[in-house]
């Protein structure tokens, strides 16, 4: 809601209550300054305990897996709740539809409603298997995983909302696996690997995730090419005033901090008719205008786009001039939807994975110049582009010329690497070997 009164109380009150019990959700702590992986990863850790322990006994009850003859198709289990018009389908799709069914079987878990869209269909014809488990308790769904002979369970949630890694504590695969849906660690004993890059997590961070590293080449984050890009409406059509500088964040407005937003008005007043175009939020667009005026900037030079379909969005989108993250919990769909739509993205990264996507990403489309190290070079270099068009203009250019060849986008060699991992994670499972950090560093960490 963007309430910031008691803001500066908010580290220590969940300081308190890590120290002090098992209430504070993972979740919440990504987006709360301050606060280290290794931090979250303690948090994880006491969110889970007793949840694990609660889950022995439907644990043990679950039959052993039937063995299977050496060379047949890996077996890969996604489970999920996001199964339709969501950001993880949507960046997933393309990849899943990639995948070398010689090599891999494909089995969906999905605890979600059905919206009956074109991408909930198209998810799930891109599956050997799909099963509804909604209804089922977790030691049946559990028990569902298990009676399939799921070698790999592909976990697309984490702590996200309505998760059920209850189901995870059940360890129905003898493989688990932390990908996509969360940016950081579920803890101990949930999931054997972690998806990610060598610049989200830097080798150096292993010891603050419970998971082994399962390194991507590039990044992390899968995003094709088949996304629509329509030619944008004129801006009158979006809200937008028809001249100025339009700075533009998508993220969530839980995302948002007093500090990044002081950061913002202070943009907004230093380039003369600039806006600031956030995402419709109905509960804080009042607390962010009121926060604007009482600091000298028109309430009215923040425009709020309303929801939209994803080939709407990224038609808009390309309306605006420059993309500012957010941090300690930054854009991660948002960041690959606006690089897609041929906006550039300034990011001031942190310690976190949470903080640390979208230089990710801009390693993975050939722009890290747009990763900052502090926030007066985050303010710097975001003034700099909003009041020179020609060098904003070029790296515009660039973006659009790296679009094409770009890793970012490259779905056939990301699901390549992806199932390379696959591979290995179940080849050490064979030959009776723990997780271990596996897949090829691309040496981009700084």
């Amino acid at each position: 809601m963007c309430e910031w009164d008691d803001f500066s109380a908010r580290q220590v009150f969940a300081r308190d209550r890590l120290r002090s019990d098992d209430s504070l959700s993972p979740f919440l702590l990504l987006s709360e300054p301050g606060f280290t992986a290794a931090e979250q990863r303690r948090c994880a850790d006491n969110w889970m305990r007793n949840r694990i322990a609660a889950a022995s006994e439907d644990r043990e009850s679950l039959g052993r897996q039937v063995a299977r003859k050496q060379g047949s198709r890996i077996r890969l289990g996604y489970l999920s709740n996001d199964f339709q018009e969501h950001a993880t389908a949507m960046l997933l799709i393309e990849t899943l539809e990639a995948h070398d069914r010689s090599q891999f079987e494909l089995h969906a878990y999905s605890y979600g409603g059905a919206d009956e869209g074109d991408m909930r269909r198209r998810v799930v014809d891109a599956f050997d298997g799909f099963t509804h488990i909604g209804a089922l308790s977790d030691a049946q769904a559990g028990q569902a995983i298990r009676d399939d002979g799921i070698d790999i369970l592909i976990d697309l949630k984490g702590f996200t909302k309505d998760t059920r890694t209850s189901i995870l504590a059940l360890r129905p695969a003898p493989v688990q696996v932390n990908f996509l849906g969360y940016p950081g660690t579920l803890g101990a004993d949930l999931c054997d690997y972690m998806i990610t890059d060598d610049y989200v997590t830097p080798r150096s961070t292993a010891a603050d995730y419970a998971e082994s590293f399962a390194f991507m080449p590039h990044s992390y984050q899968p995003h094709g090419r088949q996304a629509s890009l329509s030619p944008p409406p004129d801006r009158a059509s979006a809200g937008l005033p028809e001249q100025g500088f339009v700075f533009c964040c998508f993220n969530q407005a839980f995302k948002f901090t007093p500090e990044i937003f002081a950061v913002w008005r202070r943009l907004l007043q230093a380039t003369e008719n600039s806006v600031l175009w956030l995402l419709a939020s109905p509960r804080a667009e009042g607390n962010l205008r009121n926060e604007a005026w009482n600091h000298g900037v028109s309430g009215d030079r923040l425009v709020f786009a309303p929801d939209a379909t994803q080939a709407e969005h990224l038609r808009r989108l390309q309306l605006a001039d420059l993309v500012l993250d957010t941090s300690p919990y930054g854009a991660h769909t948002t960041a690959s939807d606006a690089l897609w739509a041929g906006v550039p993205v300034v990011t001031r990264p942190s310690a976190t994975f949470a903080s640390r996507v979208a230089g990710s990403l801009l390693h993975a489309v050939g722009l890290p110049e747009l990763i900052v190290e502090n926030e007066d070079d985050y303010y710097d270099l975001a003034l700099a582009l909003a009041h020179d068009p020609q060098r904003l203009a070029s790296l515009r250019k660039k973006l659009a010329e790296n679009r094409a060849t770009a890793p970012l986008f490259d779905v056939a060699a990301y699901t390549q690497a992806l199932e390379d991992l696959y591979r290995q994670m179940e080849a050490r499972r064979r030959a009776n070997l723990p997780p271990a950090e596996i897949g090829a560093r691309s040496h981009q960490a700084r």
